[in-house]
């Protein structure tokens, strides 16, 4: 029976995945990670000591992954389960997270602070925690499969069966031998299937509704979030179309991406888009659908999970977390950088979002998008 340490968000899949890792015959600690914004403090009591500070719970805050009320829920899982449950304070490691998502749409990029997240606290320092309880395994809830192969290599990581619902693409940036020691147990199942399991074992969390937000802008208004930090920005300037001419103003380039049509600020009588942002000059230019497309990316800091041959590489390219992949060509740069050419036009290709490679259903790698 092996020790396994598992990310409890308060959510139905990684409660789901605590039972499914029970059932297995493993010895599971359950593990919540607090490192959200910060508001007015409260207390939280786990297994009867003062473990940590939760926030305050307030009526206009959307709720993203790690709010008061999903430790509750976590715990109360751990305790109908029997499990031991602990509470984390990783709130100094996940500043690195508010500091790169606030200084990525400083610079006029699209962050993913959830990528940034899986590979330096859920698949980092959880590591490190796992190595001091001598914790052989460390698993989640995410919607991703590691198949192993009987030759004795990694385990190779490949989409969750439920197409809808697949989470392979925040998984591309962990470091490759932690595949070993990885365990992804809901990613074998359909989430209404997940859902079925949370109400037939009698969880309260089988009907909650999965987060959606960016845990630590509980405002949901990343760019409120972002000026807060920075009252020294001064990233007001011109909204311009492709052509040059000025047809409004706005007051922050981190209001936008590229890729938005609602909220730019100016009616033109035809949808517009955001087609590139500027930081030097502040400018967000906006253009038609059409002039979104693009058939070429470079991207660096790679990371590849599997050994790659000489030459271009054909695969299938994922340009955001919500988009289809797409077939396209890969060309290694020197520097750890990569040149995709896709075979077709892509609309929405932002400068910071990840670019993930596929062969067929496994990950390969990828990098971030220049």
């Amino acid at each position: 029976m092996a020790r396994v340490v598992l990310a409890m968000s308060g959510g139905v899949d990684s409660s789901v995945a605590a039972h499914l890792l029970l059932e297995e015959g493993h010895e599971v600690v359950g593990v919540f990670m607090r490192h959200g914004e910060e508001s007015p403090i409260a207390s939280c009591q786990i297994d009867g000591q003062s473990a940590l500070p939760i926030l305050n719970e307030r009526p206009d805050h959307k709720q993203g992954c790690c709010s008061a009320s999903d430790a509750a829920d976590a715990r109360r899982v751990a305790d109908n389960l029997g499990i031991p449950f602990y509470a984390l304070n990783l709130q100094r490691e996940f500043g690195q997270i508010i500091d790169y998502f606030v200084e990525e749409y400083v610079a006029g990029r699209t962050p993913n602070p959830c990528v940034m997240c899986n590979n330096w606290i859920k698949f980092g320092k959880l590591f490190d925690y796992a190595d001091s309880v001598d914790a052989e395994y460390v698993a989640t809830g995410h919607y991703a499969r590691l198949l192993a192969d009987s030759d004795g290599q990694l385990p190779r990581l490949v989409r969750g069966v439920d197409p809808g619902k697949d989470q392979t693409y925040v998984l591309f940036g962990i470091e490759r031998d932690y595949l070993r020691r990885m365990l992804l147990p809901v990613g074998h199942f359909e989430k209404s299937r997940i859902r079925e399991m949370a109400a037939q074992i009698g969880m309260r969390v089988a009907d909650k509704k999965d987060s959606q937000e960016i845990c630590f802008v509980t405002s949901g208004k990343h760019d409120e979030f972002i000026k807060a930090r920075r009252s020294d920005l001064q990233t007001a300037g011109d909204i311009v179309t492709t052509s040059g001419e000025v047809v409004g103003t706005h007051d922050g380039i981190e209001k936008y991406t590229i890729g938005q049509r609602k909220g730019l600020g100016v009616a033109l009588g035809e949808p517009r888009f955001v087609v590139r942002i500027e930081p030097d000059t502040n400018r967000v230019v906006i253009g038609e659908k059409e002039e979104l497309g693009r058939t070429e990316l470079t991207a660096r800091d790679c990371n590849w999970l599997v050994d790659l041959p000489a030459g271009p590489i054909r695969c299938r390219a994922q340009i955001r977390y919500n988009s289809d992949d797409a077939p396209a060509t890969v060309e290694r740069l020197p520097e750890g950088r990569i040149a995709v050419t896709f075979d077709e036009p892509r609309r929405g290709v932002a400068p910071g979002q990840a670019v993930v490679c596929y062969d067929g259903d496994q990950v390969i790698g990828g990098g971030w998008i220049e």
